[in-house]
């Protein structure tokens, strides 16, 4: 939100006063310091009259973690809800402290600073490395309160009733920062000069709006910042002052932390413990999904169909999912088959799995349920629906007739709805899609915990929806066996994995979209992420279906998925299925690898797969524009095809790399266009992926690409690229997460390369730098 009309002047409709100077500062404890900021410099005893103060807080939360809270007025309320943060426990402050210097009162937590200024009819706070570095700083007229409409007299707040009431921060942004995150966007990737809205949407992937909205962002000066807000903020990123980064809030009270990296994987690595890693996933959720599609005809027969002609194409599938009108139409969510298609769903769910042991089953959820059903007057006489102010049901005709929300808030509802997907899992599904959960509405509605801010409910829903999903999920199947593919979610929702970005169109542009959408979702604490290849809305012609595999099977979920047509290959093309094979092959040979890469994430680094290139490679200038490529995991590099006539430009950062699929090694940095001619014969199954220097993976064999668990027993090999000196280690997990060894290339003169592995195996092939050798 914007509240000045250039740089002089402030917008009619505001009243905005500014924390002028830094009046008093009060220890908190050892590790804390209050602030008094009146709204005017204090020359003398009468200028404290009449004149609005704002108090900010700095709080040492652990190391490199610092809270900045500004509150006008202290005796408003602070309604719930609140980020679960920490959830895995905080880790130690062991370096906490405050001292004096000649430039103020000096804050530390870890290796980060922040320093008060002590000199008089002053406001500055600056934020700083241990080594001296500025990280970023609250300068002169950054933190203030608005009204609007604008009041003239301090009088006028004796009834708020009608006046709207904004707490807002602005902190510097340095010359050629820029500003990654905040979600899943699909603008364009680095926020710098953009006007960001943290407000749930189902807003397609071609617009401002997001899914997902997630109050973090990552600076490319070595920090980022959290803001421990569950309601709508509005972010203007150098778009109201251009060397500045605004954030507001209509509330009494503003609160974000801080955090110090430097690196992006530092920061991102302490945001996860502060939100939350995400938890492993099983193994058969890397394979294919296959959709029904949204509003094709389909039934039992397509549905077989539709399995047996992947199979018999030697087209493995992991999971088959049912989209929406597997339920009756106007009865959404009723959890109940349509006994037109489908008359019996328990018994062909179990001619399905016998006749392809390994094949899971998904079903399309929402949190929403149509007037027609009988499902929802049972809902609303026992109180589980969220209620207007006037104590009716809400309700809307937007999507399901007369739908009414279910109230996650309610613990009997949240029973009661468990209660309703184990009729589900009784019948065969083992996973769910949960779908919706933006559009919750966040005025005129009680909830039954009327502790709650309505506002704040708008963009918690989701984290409350899928939490409750996700949890009756591990409760039937167990740790480490529950997948969820949802579309919505706020900070914490990673921890209840899969994501997907949304409806998409069938366009090159919208491929693009989505790749920006994954890398900015990445960079906002979630690993794992997909998307509907090939685009939702439309038809795909065969070129674009074709260049969406390549990217959506190199990513680390993949779900064939569309709106009102199929998504098998072989109504594309012929030569689709043949891609397809390919590139289903290509991921089950790296399983491995994205196995080990999604072990570190959840344990240790809380890094995404689907990486974008500065995390991988911040101190290279170029790479942090770069949003057309990206790393998968830290080895491999994806340049997906973004154009009809097979032309591709990306960038290879310093080092040597090697060519995938010819081996030819290149020497980066360069700037690099490939084509990859449509009428070529490999021209699908082929494009930019490139392997790092130093590397070494374990993959499958041939024999084992055909399935997506891996365990210590099976056969594999060890790929070895371009390490000249020193030792490079992998670790080696199985399908369950579980850590089974670890290979060590420890040296490498010519063509002689020592190979260590611990527990020893010999029934391995070694591969270096593309040729086989004997591993004995």
């Amino acid at each position: 939100m914007k509240f000045r009309d250039g740089m002089w002047l402030v917008k009619e409709e505001f009243r905005v006063e500014y924390a002028e100077e830094v009046f008093s500062v009060t220890p908190k404890g050892a590790t804390g310091l209050s602030l008094l900021c009146p709204t005017k410099r204090i020359y003398s005893r009468g200028d404290t009259l009449n004149c609005p103060t704002l108090t900010i807080d700095l709080d040492a939360v652990c190391d490199d973690i610092i809270s900045v809270t500004t509150r006008h007025w202290k005796g408003a309320q602070n309604k719930g809800p609140f980020f679960d943060l920490f959830p895995h426990g905080k880790p130690e402050l062991t370096n906490g402290s405050i001292t004096e210097s000649s430039k103020g009162k000096v804050l530390t937590a870890g290796n980060l600073k922040c320093t008060v200024s002590g000199e008089a009819n002053t406001f500055s706070i600056r934020f700083d490395s241990a080594s001296g570095q500025k990280v970023t700083s609250l300068d002169n007229r950054s933190v203030g309160f608005a009204w609007t409409p604008a009041i003239s007299s301090p009088k006028q707040t004796e009834d708020t009733s009608n006046l709207q009431h904004y707490i807002f921060t602005q902190h510097t942004l340095g010359v050629g920062e820029k500003i990654f995150g905040l979600g899943e966007r699909f603008t364009e990737f680095n926020k710098r000069g953009q006007s960001v809205t943290l407000y749930n949407e189902d807003g397609g992937t071609s617009s401002e709006q997001a899914y997902k909205n997630i109050p973090f962002y990552l600076s490319s000066a070595g920090y980022g910042v959290f803001m421990d807000h569950a309601e709508s903020l509005d972010l203007e990123i150098g778009s109201e002052r251009s060397c500045r980064l605004q954030v507001s809030a209509e509330t009494q009270r503003l609160k974000w932390f801080i955090i110090y990296g430097p690196t992006p994987k530092d920061i991102l690595k302490k945001y996860a413990f502060l939100t939350g890693f995400a938890p492993r996933l099983p193994s058969w959720s890397y394979g294919l999904w296959l959709s029904t599609s949204f509003t094709t005809d389909y039934d039992e027969k397509t549905v077989t169909s539709f399995i047996d002609g992947m199979y018999e194409r030697s087209l493995p599938v992991s999971v088959f999912h049912f989209d929406c009108f597997w339920l009756r139409p106007f009865h959404w969510c009723d959890f109940i088959f349509s006994k037109k298609d489908f008359p019996n769903p328990k018994e062909m769910m179990t001619r399905i799995k016998q006749k392809y042991p390994n094949i899971k089953i998904s079903a399309w959820i929402n949190p929403y349920i149509g007037d027609a059903s009988p499902v929802f007057e049972e809902a609303a006489g026992k109180g589980y629906l969220v209620k207007r102010e006037n104590g009716d049901v809400w309700q809307w005709d937007l999507w399901q007739a007369g739908m009414g929300l279910v109230d996650f808030t309610n613990p009997a509802a949240c029973r009661w709805f468990e209660l309703k997907l184990e009729t589900l899992f009784d019948i065969g599904i083992d996973c769910l899609k949960t779908d919706f959960g933006e559009r919750i509405p966040d005025k005129g509605v009680v909830w039954f915990d009327k502790s709650l801010d309505p506002k704040k409910m708008h963009n918690y829903y989701s984290f409350l929806y899928n939490k409750v999903v996700y949890a009756a999920l591990e409760r039937r199947f167990g740790p480490g066996e529950a997948v969820l593919f949802s579309r919505s979610a706020t900070a914490g929702g990673q921890r209840f994995p899969v994501h997907w970005g949304g409806d998409c169109e069938s366009t090159f542009e919208a491929l693009a979209e989505s790749l920006r959408g994954g890398l900015s979702l990445g960079l906002s604490g979630f690993p794992y992420w997909s998307c509907d290849i090939g685009g939702f809305e439309g038809t795909p012609n065969s070129t674009l279906y074709k260049r969406w595999l390549a990217f959506g099977l190199l990513i680390s979920h993949s779900r064939l998925h569309g709106s009102n047509s199929y998504r098998v290959p072989w109504l594309i093309d012929e030569q689709s299925t043949f891609v397809l094979q390919d590139l289903i092959n290509l991921k089950m040979r790296i399983l491995p690898y994205l196995y080990n890469q999604a072990h570190l994430s959840t344990t240790q680094t809380g890094l995404p797969l689907l990486r974008a290139m500065f995390v991988e490679f911040p101190e290279d200038p170029t790479v942090w524009s770069l949003d057309t490529q990206y790393m998968l995991g830290e080895s491999l590099l994806v340049a997906p095809v973004l154009s009809e006539d097979g032309k591709v430009t990306f960038y290879l950062p310093a080092g040597r790399w090697t060519n995938y699929f010819s081996d030819e090694v290149v020497v980066g940095p360069q700037w690099r266009t490939e084509y990859y001619s449509n009428d070529a014969e490999d021209a699908f199954s082929n494009f930019p992926l490139y392997v790092r220097q130093n590397t070494v993976l374990i993959v499958n064999t041939e024999e084992g690409i055909s399935k997506t668990s891996w365990n210590k027993e099976d056969e594999f090999e060890v790929w070895v690229y371009q390490v000249r000196d020193g030792a490079k280690s992998v670790s080696w997990v199985d399908s369950d997460g579980q850590k089974v060894g670890t290979v060590t290339v420890e040296s490498r003169e010519g063509r002689e390369t020592v190979i260590k592995m611990d527990p020893v195996r010999k029934d391995f092939k070694l591969r270096i730098d593309g040729d086989y050798l004997d591993s004995a």
